[in-house]
């Protein structure tokens, strides 16, 4: 029985360079859109400073700044694949948590608009719960899978 080991070996190489190659394209591309929201963020913080509406445009600024740590965590999470050829699973967890967290800053500075609307304003709050706990239980998973790792290492 002859074995072909070196033309699928060949192809699985290439496969890998090809993406680790589209995910540091990627990467790139968010990268650059984390700066520019960024800079962003600064001119509307500059702007809201001169015209004295910080504490309106605030929540905007800081879920715009939310959002580019999202996007951080995501060219780490694709590093990290990049490097070791695996899916790691804590990284998602902290960008779901920083979604969430983001959500709850959002759902917080609605909430003062529509205070008149009880319906609306129940189901908010009931977003809010399922969020926070969403942010526990996803805590919680990260706590584990570091302990886990703690434990693996010391074998």
């Amino acid at each position: 029985m002859a074995d072909h080991p070196q033309p699928i070996n060949r192809a699985v190489v290439w496969l890998q360079r090809a993406e680790s190659s589209v995910l540091i394209l990627v990467s790139f591309v968010l990268i650059i859109l984390a700066v520019a929201l960024l800079l962003s963020s600064v001119m509307d913080l500059f702007r809201a400073i001169g015209a004295h509406d910080l504490k309106q445009t605030g929540i905007e600024i800081l879920d715009s700044v939310l959002l580019v740590m999202m996007i951080l965590e995501i060219v780490y999470t694709v590093t990290v694949s990049v490097e070791s050829h695996a899916l790691v699973a804590e990284p998602f967890l902290i960008i779901a948590m920083i979604a969430a967290v983001r959500r709850m800053l959002v759902i917080t500075a609605e909430s003062t608009k529509v205070e008149s609307e009880p319906a609306l304003f129940r189901s908010l709050l009931a977003e809010l719960a399922l969020l926070a706990a969403t942010v526990v239980a996803m805590a919680v998973s990260v706590y584990i899978l570091r302990k886990g790792g703690e434990k693996m290492e010391a074998h």
